[in-house]
């Protein structure tokens, strides 16, 4: 007897329907209303998975997440919990500036109202990758922290398409980054 095939979770499909939408629609802003339409679910059926619109926004969030943690993960040369800050940081400047970011990634921001809720869990997440032990040589600790807000600033500039770093400058500017971390201003 064959076994039947593997189905996602009707929580994995709604959330894939809601961002899918919301990269169509170009904002990172939802309501459960909205989310039903493009889950082509019930109010009440979405309601089921995701109580309230904190919790819609929140199982969202770790869905983007999950998502850049993946592709983190293929760039770190081990696994997180060893890499070093350094190698941590080379792979998140990596990611930054060369995957194509959009404004659903920028969900987190989307709701005033939970704003705070929300960059908190971002933070959670992404701390990991981008914590810079407090024990860290000072001079070190600089390269460290200026690279992450390099791949920081390419991030929010390409997800919020305000003014994001043009496609030939992208090689440059990963190298003199990476030139830094070296200790090499150049």
């Amino acid at each position: 007897m064959s076994r039947p095939a593997h189905r996602p979770s009707q929580r994995a499909v709604i959330l894939d329907a809601v961002l899918t939408h919301l990269r169509r629609e170009g904002a990172p802003t939802v309501s459960l209303e909205t989310a039903a339409r493009a889950a082509r679910v019930s109010k009440a059926g979405l309601m089921y998975h995701f109580a309230t619109k904190e919790a819609l926004v929140r199982a969202l969030v770790d869905r983007v997440v999950d998502g850049h943690e993946r592709q983190l993960g293929a760039l770190l040369d081990g696994d997180l919990e060893h890499a070093p800050a350094r190698a941590r940081l080379t792979a998140y400047l990596t990611w930054a500036l060369t995957t194509e970011h959009d404004t659903v990634e920028l969900i987190m921001l989307g709701d005033p109202k939970l704003w705070e809720q929300m960059t908190d869990r971002w933070s959670e997440r992404l701390s990991p990758w981008l914590d810079v032990p407090a024990d860290t040589p000072q001079p070190e600790r600089s390269r460290l922290q200026a690279v992450r807000l390099i791949a920081d600033g390419s991030w929010f500039a390409d997800a919020s398409g305000f003014l994001p770093v043009p496609a030939d400058d992208r090689r440059a500017l990963l190298g003199s980054a990476l030139r830094l971390l070296d200790g090499d201003p150049a």
